[in-house]
């Protein structure tokens, strides 16, 4: 599978976030966040919020006198043979909070083996899941989770699934030229979010954003009716707020 060069990464990026909890996890006593600036070379203003995150996520604690400290989530996703099911775990219940805050069914997607596959989601009656209508294997070209993945591929990658997924017009939206496809996933900028404006389901809007760990290619994305289109960009631009703690848990 063919990647294309990874690009600049975002500063709250997984890669910044580990060195921190790299710098905590040496200090068993706890560490406080000066020290942790010094030592990672992180803008306090910049580490603040990066540790409100990990606190809020159970990564790290703070105890009585300010300092840092490993927290339960990190113990508890280091235990071995127990590792997958807490990992599934937290990242379901991520997924929960997620919904609750975007208000819309939420979706974490994995580019495997060069199939699209949906790895695990969260709906509830107020955040219905789209119907999958036609196999989203075979829908890259036109759903939000398909062409966000798409894009983190390269020219190659991209037309060697596509030899083996035909575009097909699901909808009158539905994008069925690859040329145009391709030219755009190519202006597709790496921190905005992947839109699907009724070109998967007739009555259903989507958005995607990447999740960047390692060479994994993934998405976390979110879909709701029709009638709440109104409050895509902005349920959208909260999910891409809300991926620090997803890509996180996908890394350790």
């Amino acid at each position: 599978m063919a990647l294309k060069p990874e690009p600049t990464a975002p500063f709250h990026s997984v890669h910044y976030v580990l060195r921190v909890l790299e710098a905590i996890s040496r200090h068993g006593g706890g560490v406080t966040d000066v020290q942790v600036a010094r030592e990672t070379g992180l803008p306090t203003a910049h580490l603040a919020s990066m540790l409100l995150m990990l606190r809020r996520e159970g990564y790290v604690e703070q105890v009585a006198d300010g300092a840092y400290v490993i927290g339960d989530s990190m113990v508890l996703l280091g235990s071995g043979a127990a590792r997958q099911q807490a990992l599934e775990t937290k990242l379901q219940n991520t997924l929960m909070s997620l919904r609750d805050t975007v208000g819309a069914a939420v979706y974490i997607s994995r580019y495997i083996d060069g199939e699209v596959k949906i790895t695990q989601y969260a709906d509830g009656p107020r955040a219905p899941k789209v119907n999958e209508w036609v196999d989203f294997k075979s829908a890259a070209h036109a759903s939000a989770v398909g062409k966000c993945l798409l894009t983190q591929l390269d020219q190659n990658g991209r037309r060697d699934h596509l030899s083996r997924h035909k575009i097909a017009r699901l909808t009158s939206r539905t994008i069925t030229s690859e040329k145009v496809l391709f030219s755009k996933l190519d202006s597709q900028p790496a921190t905005v979010p992947v839109l699907d404006l009724q070109e998967y389901a007739v009555g259903t809007v989507c958005a995607a954003v990447p999740l960047t760990a390692g060479s994994a290619v993934g998405c976390l994305a979110l879909s709701m009716p029709i009638e709440h289109a109104h409050r895509l960009r902005a349920a959208a631009d909260t999910l891409n707020r809300g991926a620090a703690p997803v890509v996180l848990s996908l890394a350790i």
